[in-house]
């Protein structure tokens, strides 16, 4: 499960969007999709004029222009791509049913990474 939370003032329609590239993301990372693999992404806005009130009057609201959406598409790609990556390398060996699943070794990494410039030394 993905969670989008974001401050900015979008709506159902441009957070449904938000949400839809998250799971995009999930490519970046080597991600296959399957029959029941479960993948899904919420998003929400916490952009106070979004809020719903006790008020009896019309609210004014702040939306954001479609057109003016795709920088937090790239956001949420990135940090979604990030938070998979942080979680890998921050996983712990797991043993069930008698087999065990080494985390991936961090040094032998970044070695690899920088032999290949993708890691500054």
């Amino acid at each position: 499960m993905i969670v989008v939370a974001t401050d900015a003032p979008v709506d159902a329609r441009n957070l449904q969007r938000l949400a839809a590239r998250a799971v995009f993301a999930l490519a970046r990372t080597g991600s296959t999709y399957s029959n029941g693999s479960g993948d899904f992404a919420i998003a929400f806005s916490t952009h106070a004029s979004l809020r719903v009130t006790g008020a009896t009057a019309p609210q004014t609201r702040t939306l954001l222009p479609t057109d003016a959406v795709s920088g937090l598409f790239e956001a949420v790609l990135d940090a979604t791509e990030e938070a998979v990556d942080n979680s890998l390398l921050k996983a712990t060996d797991v043993t069930a049913n008698g087999h065990t699943i080494r985390a991936i070794p961090i040094d032998p990494l970044k070695a690899l990474l920088r032999r290949y410039g993708r890691l500054s030394p």
